[in-house]
Parts: structure tokens; sequence; C-alpha cells
């Protein structure tokens, strides 16, 4: 199974495909989707779009696991990063991939779960 990871932003979208088979994981590729701060931010949304396709056809991912927007202080910026969001969605829908969405907490529970993990087999 080809599993394509997604941090979403429309300055930084962060990605990395991993392959998992007989239960181990190898590294395909990983990079970011940039955009330039004075771009216009519909010709933004394009770029991503654009770009997103690009690594779906180099790829072809089965699975996308995309991070759930969670925000408080800055709206705008939070609409924004929605819109991503959806333009990245709209990609791998196209592409018929399956969608796993997941928190920011999840995350950061399971890395704090693994760096615990990590610690306690180094100390030994």
């Amino acid at each position: 199974m080809v599993i394509l990871g997604i941090d979403p932003g429309y300055a930084i979208v962060g990605w990395g495909v991993l392959d998992y088979r007989d239960s181990r994981f190898a590294i395909k590729g990983y990079g970011s989707i940039t955009t330039p701060a004075g771009m216009d931010f519909p010709q933004r949304l394009r770029m991503i779009y654009q770009d997103m396709n690009t690594i779906l056809q180099r790829y072809h991912p089965d699975v996308l696991s995309i991070e759930k927007l969670y925000f408080t202080n800055n709206k705008t910026t939070g609409i924004d990063v929605a819109q991503a969001r959806g333009v990245i969605l709209l990609a791998c829908a196209q592409s018929g991939m399956q969608v796993s969405e997941y928190t920011a907490i999840r995350r950061c529970r399971s890395s704090r779960r693994w760096w615990a993990t990590a610690r306690r087999k180094k100390s030994r």
C-alpha cells in the first residue's frame, strides 16, 4: 500500500510518500509545495492543485492521510488553509484515493509515545 501524508498549508504544503509492505515502511519520496507570498491567492491554489496532481501521477498513492484543521486565533489564516486543504482533497478524490483525516492532537500524542519508547530503548 502506498500512503501519501499531507500537512496542509497555502504557503507551504508538506508531503511524504511511504510504501507499506510486509509490515515494513519504506520512504518513496517527500518534499514541499511552496507558493510565493506575493502571488494572487487563486493562483496559489492553482499551483497547489497542479503540483499535487504531479505527486499523485508520480507515486500513485492508495491512501491519503491529512491533518484536520484546528485554529483559534487567526481565523483568516485558518480559512485560507482550509481552502488549500480543499484543493488537496479535490485532487486526491479525483484520483479515487481513500482519505484518512487526523487531528494534530492525535499526531502529537503519537509522537510523544514514540519519543518515550525510543528514549527507553536508548537508555537500556
